[in-house]
């Protein structure tokens, strides 16, 4: 995909592409992976680390000619958990972190199939696994603390570089979920 040809900001191009590269890593890493939470720090941050690796500088370096808003994901280990969402509840960032990622698989049905599901959240989880029109989805889903955000879709039926769906409000829920994290803590 062209994201400049979308007519968005360098931050907003910056953010698709974070996204597109942590869908690809997840690909290659193949199916079945708990969620995985991502910090998003400008490479230009990094390059002011005295620190930093030569051969990180220098790929870093090459990122910020082609877009000087360049992240990097960095993978928070400790954040990996089934229950994202309630995780995400409870998360904030420091200054430093202009953005955030999340990669996770889910089930979806079609909305007549979502309507036969039963009450209980548990037999609805076992209903929605078992049921012949499920598909299973890869989500990765990004937003910056400017409220932009970018989602990247792969199904499990069609998993091709080719079939990976892209677009800025896609799961508004989860979008708004992310962009809840950067919210001013309440006193």
């Amino acid at each position: 995909m062209d994201y400049e040809s979308l007519g968005v900001d360098a931050q907003a191009v910056a953010l698709a592409l974070a996204v597109k590269e942590i869908e690809q890593q997840a690909s290659q890493v193949g199916w079945d992976h708990p969620p995985t939470v991502y910090a998003l720090v400008k490479a230009k941050q990094l390059l002011a680390d005295p620190q930093l690796p030569e051969q990180f500088r220098g790929h870093l370096e090459s990122q910020i000619q082609v877009n000087e808003e360049y992240l990097v994901a960095v993978v928070q280990e400790d954040l990996s958990t089934p229950q994202i969402l309630e995780t995400l509840e409870q998360l904030a960032w420091p200054e430093e972190v202009c953005g955030m990622a999340v990669s996770l698989e889910r089930v979806s049905v079609p909305p007549e199939v979502e309507a036969q599901a039963p009450a209980d959240s548990e037999a609805a989880a076992t209903f929605f696994a078992n049921h012949e029109s499920r598909e299973e989805i890869r989500i990765c889903a990004g937003a910056l603390r400017t409220g932009q955000t970018w989602c990247a879709i792969r199904s499990r039926a069609h998993d091709s570089e080719e079939s990976v769906v892209e677009g800025s409000e896609m799961i508004p829920d989860l979008s708004q979920a992310l962009l809840a994290t950067f919210a001013p803590e309440e006193e």
